[in-house]
């Protein structure tokens, strides 16, 4: 039998074990809880920024509203989709449009990038780049041997850029010169024969201006054949050069027209030959000006833009080409016409990302950096759109507030604030014919495929996704639609470009221009 001492000792000792098991019981149920209380704070902070940051942007709508409201009505400068009270956009009534206001703000991706997961994800896409290239390069040395980078594709597509560079020249000085000295000679003082004169003969230089940029970039590009991307320049300056020809009369005009009795001062030259030059197609004679340029922003943004064009003829080199240059001479199909478009749902979404990032963001911010162009908003978050019609007013901003400025809105002055529906066909009308006669100029062929998506189709799904649908499947559909849409143009155009190389008409004629070739090519 065991002394009385050291039974209690043991049973001393196995309290103290207890209790030490009891404590790291304890110690892992306060981890285990300290776990899932952080993980609950990290949800309610996401929450509460979410709603802050929802909240805080309906507070700066209604205080913008509020603060428009204290302008004079004759003296308040009313934007195109102004937000009301509740933070929605607010249609204005015929004759109440004043225009476009421009603000100092950066572009949407310059301010993502300010975040560091956004970053992350722009550097996964570089990365992608680099794979895609490293990859093509070892499957080029396995296969031939050696290190095979092939810029034929890039060559050919900027051929003759010399002869298109100089071609805009006189495009540009007809922009630079008639208009205004145009607007000059209306803005005369209205006395005797000489107003009526100089006025006639305005008119007849804005018809000869007309005519230099409608004719002579279709001539220069028929009688040289000149290559896509050539026409590309001459393609994109025409229209850009109509249009802001357009907009400066079309802001100045009404004024000279409206004061009676003596003349009165142009606009400063200095201001309209800035316009020409800023990415607006809105003339105003002032704009909002940042400080100071900066150079390593231009550069960058010229280097992304020149690396996304190297991009795109690799996709194009890779992962069309391959496809579709022999897809002519093979007997037609459903199933391969199928087939066809599905496999250029990935390239065509590409194309489609890089034409967005190179252009509305990298060429336009650079030239807004270096002439200290305020406002930058030439695109909203248009990838997170719920609705085709919330889609084509963020998906190209400098072109919406055009097409909305002097279709849409003097479309409902013409015909009446009722007239909402026709107003938006002409919109769309407009814009379909602009789209479709570029795809015309470059690839040198009539082929309506983008009349029909853009006209038809998209003005169907304006009408029937607009935006009253909101939440995560809409969001899908919508990119979903996007994908098989770039998919069939790509397709479809890429067919057409080879058909009408491997099956060249005999004897040109007007049907066999605007017929298409891949429909009956089969050498």
């Amino acid at each position: 039998m065991e002394p009385k001492g050291t039974q209690l000792r043991r049973r001393e000792g196995a309290e103290e074990q207890k209790g030490a098991c009891g404590d790291g019981n304890t110690k892992n149920h306060r981890t285990a809880d300290l776990v899932q209380w952080t993980r609950h704070m990290e949800a309610v902070k996401s929450r509460f920024l979410e709603q802050a940051q929802r909240q805080l942007a309906e507070l700066l709508d209604q205080a913008l509203w509020e603060a428009e409201q204290t302008y004079p009505q004759q003296d308040r400068p009313l934007p195109a989709a102004a937000p009301g009270p509740s933070g929605k956009t607010q249609e204005f009534p015929p004759g109440k449009w004043k225009g476009k206001v421009f603000v100092t703000r950066k572009s949407l991706l310059d301010e993502l990038m300010e975040v560091q997961h956004f970053r992350t994800i722009y550097h996964m896409f570089v990365a992608g780049l680099c794979v895609l290239i490293i990859s093509t390069l070892a499957i080029d040395f396995i296969d031939e041997g050696r290190l095979v980078l092939e810029f034929d594709l890039l060559i050919f597509s900027f051929g003759q850029l010399p002869l298109a560079l100089m071609t805009w020249v006189p495009m540009f000085l007809s922009t630079l010169l008639v208009p205004y000295q145009s607007l000059r000679l209306w803005a005369r003082p209205r006395a005797g024969g000489a107003w009526t004169l100089g006025a006639g003969l305005g008119c007849a230089l804005l018809a000869a201006h007309a005519a230099v940029l409608c004719v002579l970039p279709v001539h220069v590009a028929v009688k040289w054949e000149l290559p896509p991307a050539s026409r590309c320049v001459l393609v994109f300056e025409q229209v850009r050069l109509l249009m802001k020809s357009y907009s400066f009369l079309r802001e100045t005009v009404p004024g000279v027209f409206c004061v009676t009795g003596k003349g009165i001062c142009a606009p400063s030259f200095s201001s309209y030959l800035y316009f020409l030059f800023c990415p607006t197609l809105i003339y105003r004679e002032t704009y909002p000006r940042t400080p100071c340029i900066r150079w390593n922003y231009v550069a960058k943004n010229f280097a992304q833009a020149l690396s996304c064009v190297l991009y795109a003829c690799f996709i194009l080199g890779r992962l069309c080409v391959p496809v579709f240059a022999n897809m002519s001479q093979e007997p037609f199909s459903t199933r391969a016409l199928v087939l066809s478009v599905l496999h250029a749902t990935g390239p065509g979404i590409f194309m489609l990302l890089l034409i967005f990032f190179a252009f509305l963001h990298c060429w336009l911010n650079a030239f807004a950096e270096m002439l200290r162009f305020g406002d930058r908003m030439f695109y909203r978050d248009w990838w997170n759109s719920t609705s085709f019609s919330n889609y084509y007013r963020t998906w190209n901003v400098v072109v919406h507030d055009w097409l909305y400025s002097y279709v849409y809105q003097d479309g409902l002055w013409l015909l009446g604030r009722h007239a909402r529906g026709a107003a938006m066909v002409g919109v769309f009308l407009v814009s379909a014919v602009v789209h479709e006669y570029i795809f015309c100029f470059v690839l040198g062929f009539f082929y309506p495929v983008m009349l029909m998506l853009f006209l038809v189709f998209g003005g169907l799904l304006n009408f029937t996704m607009n935006d009253r649908h909101t939440g995560p499947a809409w969001n899908v559909l919508m990119w979903t639609l996007l994908f098989l849409g770039q998919g069939i143009q790509v397709s479809l155009y890429c067919q057409e470009w080879y058909a009408r190389r491997h099956c060249p008409l005999p004897q040109t004629t007007f049907w066999g221009l605007v017929t298409p070739r891949s429909w009956s090519c089969h050498p």
